[in-house]
């Protein structure tokens, strides 16, 4: 393998600069997107078996050489697991747009931290529908206002500051009954949850279906004014519905409402 490395920059030409150039900014992109995150450590660990398997590969030791030839093949494979959520994003991201518009595959790549970004919505969406199943499990009601800008319409005073991180956990006590705080709706941005027990303006839309109660006319008044995303969870029926652009949906399915999520953090 090092006569084959050295053979290989014997003749430099530009193609051998340019595939330099990609693996080292690749490198640099994943070390500056996992740092100081459990995956960070766990990157660093895996390097350093890798080489220590090179060097015991190298010097022929037999014995430490099969065990480690069996770690490295296992490996790969528990590698793919613990990166799933930072594989999928770099999978997402490479698909999405045109590679090199602006917010394609290309400049997004190389922006500062874009790939921790990335990581970041994914598990918000994953927090959030972890906790719209356990409301409807709990048959508890629910109204999740999800910006998509800095335009909210509506009086945010009229709930309480949270200002704190995303989790299932939050959301499920701020919705459970005994909460004071249950019968409003918490307004998230980004991986902030800004407030909560918010009151909304009410639709008077003659469109909107005549069974329906104060909490879906009020997730459709809020889009009505704002740019936002509303999830709805009921309380009698335990469905789900979304709010957007003034229109309702009823009976959502937990995969379309997470690509609502989606769609609508990245906006």
């Amino acid at each position: 393998m090092k006569e084959e490395f050295l053979q290989y920059f014997q003749n430099i030409t530009f193609i051998q600069i340019l595939d330099v150039t990609l693996v080292v900014l690749i490198i640099l992109q994943l070390f500056r997107a996992l740092r100081g995150s459990v995956a960070f450590n766990i990157f660093i660990g895996s390097l350093a078996i890798y080489i220590l398997w090179r060097i015991v590969d190298r010097y022929q030791m037999l014995l430490m050489g099969e065990i480690l030839d069996r770690l490295v093949s296992i490996g790969w494979v528990g590698i793919i697991f613990v990166f799933q959520p930072e594989i999928r994003k770099f999978l997402i991201t490479l698909g999405r747009r045109s590679p090199f518009g602006r917010n394609g595959f290309v400049s997004r790549l190389f922006q500062s931290n874009s790939l921790n970004k990335y990581i970041v919505e994914e598990e918000v969406i994953e927090e959030i529908s972890q906790a719209l199943k356990h409301l409807q499990e709990r048959k508890l009601g629910a109204i999740l206002v999800i910006a998509r800008s800095d335009k909210f319409e509506f009086d945010t005073n009229t709930g309480n500051m949270i200002n704190g991180v995303i989790s299932a956990k939050l959301i499920e006590s701020i919705f459970s009954k005994t909460s004071p705080l249950h019968d409003g709706a918490v307004l998230i941005d980004r991986d902030n949850l800004i407030a909560a027990g918010i009151v909304l303006p009410i639709s008077d839309s003659n469109e909107l279906p005549s069974t329906i109660g104060l909490r879906h006319r009020s997730a459709v008044g809020a889009t009505e004014h704002s740019d936002v995303l509303v999830i709805i969870v009921s309380e009698e029926s335990s469905k789900l519905s979304i709010a957007s652009e003034g229109k309702l949906q009823i009976g959502v399915p937990m995969e379309l409402v997470k690509k609502e999520i989606y769609n609508a953090m990245v906006s």
